[in-house]
C-alpha cells in the first residue's frame, strides 16, 4: 500500500473514530457484564478479537491485560483501550473501535397501570411500544405520560403514549436492558349531583385534560331538574377544599367560555333549589369516595 493511500485512510478513520466518538457522549445504553464486544485495532489485525465482558465488568484484551469497560458507552471504553495499549507501550498512537455485538440478557421493570406489571427480558434495545406490550398494554386508568429510568445513570426520560398511532410511532424512544418504566394512575374528577352518570371519571383522553363541558357530555348530561346554574366548583389546595360558582348554564348556552379541570376537581349539579339547599363543600366531598369511576 502506498504511502499516499495509507495517510489517506488513516484520515478517514481518524474522522470516523472522531464522530463515533461525538456520539458516544450522547449514548445512554452502556457496556455491562456479560455483553459480546468486538474490538478492532486500526492497522494491527492481529489485535482485532471478539470476547465477553466479564461479571467484573473487564474486558481481558489480546495484548495489554484486562480494562474496566462495564458502564462505559463503547466510544468510551475504545478510548480506555487505547490508553491501556499506550501505557503498556504495545502501540505509540493505537485507534480503537469497539461495537457491542450483543447485549447479555437483562431485565425491563414495568410497574404501575399496565395490565401484567413486571420484569421482563430484554437483550436489545426496544421501543417502549412493544416494552409496554410486553406488559399487556396500558389500563383504562392509566397516564398516557409515563417515565422511563435509564439504568446506571438513572437520567428519567419521558414519553407521551398518543392516541395518533402515527404520533405515537414517530415520538417512540428507546428502552434499554436494565432500564425502568413507570405508567402512573390518571387524574380523576368528579361530578355529582343531578346528572345521568354520577360518579369519577379519568383524564385518559389524548390530551390528558377533560373541561367542564366535556366532563358533563361524557356523564351524560344534565337531568330535566337539574339547576345547572348554581353548579359548584370545588378544587383542593392542600389539605383544604375551595368552593366557586360554576356557571355551568351559561357554558351550555355558549355564554360563557369552557373551563379545563384538574385532577381531583369536584362539580356538583343541584337537584333543585329545595333539594340542594344548604349542600356545602364538605357534604360533597363526602360522597366522592363512594363515587362510581367511570373509564370512559
Amino acid at each position: 500500500m502506498s504511502k499516499d493511500n495509507r495517510c489517506w485512510i488513516m484520515f478517514l478513520a481518524t474522522a470516523v473514530l472522531a464522530v463515533s466518538a461525538a456520539r458516544g457522549q450522547k449514548e445512554t445504553l452502556l457496556i455491562g457484564p456479560g455483553d459480546m464486544l468486538h474490538v478492532q485495532v486500526f492497522d494491527t489485525p492481529e489485535l482485532e478479537q471478539h470476547a465477553r465482558v466479564t461479571d467484573r465488568g473487564d474486558l481481558s484484551l489480546v495484548m495489554g491485560g484486562s480494562v474496566q469497560v462495564a458502564g462505559l458507552t463503547p466510544a468510551l471504553a475504545s478510548h480506555t483501550v487505547e490508553e491501556a495499549l499506550q501505557k503498556g507501550q504495545f502501540l505509540l498512537h493505537p485507534k480503537v473501535v469497539i461495537t457491542v455485538e450483543e447485549y447479555a440478557t437483562q431485565k425491563v421493570s414495568v410497574v404501575g397501570e399496565v395490565r401484567a406489571p413486571g420484569a421482563y427480558a430484554i437483550n436489545t434495545p426496544r421501543s417502549v411500544l412493544d416494552v409496554l406490550t410486553l406488559a399487556g398494554g396500558l389500563t383504562d386508568v392509566a397516564e398516557r405520560e409515563v417515565l422511563i429510568e435509564r439504568c446506571g445513570t438513572k437520567e428519567r426520560v419521558p414519553y407521551f403514549v398518543s392516541n395518533k398511532a402515527d404520533v405515537a410511532l414517530d415520538s417512540a424512544v428507546q428502552v434499554n436492558p436494565g432500564d425502568s418504566v413507570i405508567v402512573p394512575k390518571a387524574g380523576i374528577v368528579y361530578l355529582l349531583g343531578d346528572v345521568a352518570r354520577p360518579g369519577g371519571y379519568t383524564m385518559t383522553n389524548n390530551d390528558a385534560q377533560i373541561s367542564v363541558l366535556q366532563l358533563v357530555a361524557r356523564a351524560g348530561g344534565t337531568n330535566h331538574s337539574a339547576v345547572p346554574s348554581h353548579a359548584k366548583l370545588i378544587r383542593k389546595n392542600g389539605n383544604a377544599y375551595s368552593e366557586v360558582a360554576l356557571p355551568l348554564s351559561a357554558m351550555q348556552k355558549g355564554n360563557r367560555p369552557d373551563l379545563y379541570l384538574r385532577a381531583d376537581d369536584v362539580i356538583w349539579v343541584p337537584f333543585s333549589y329545595l333539594r340542594s339547599f344548604g349542600m356545602q363543600a364538605s357534604g360533597v366531598v363526602s360522597q366522592v369516595g363512594s363515587a362510581a369511576v367511570y373509564r370512559f
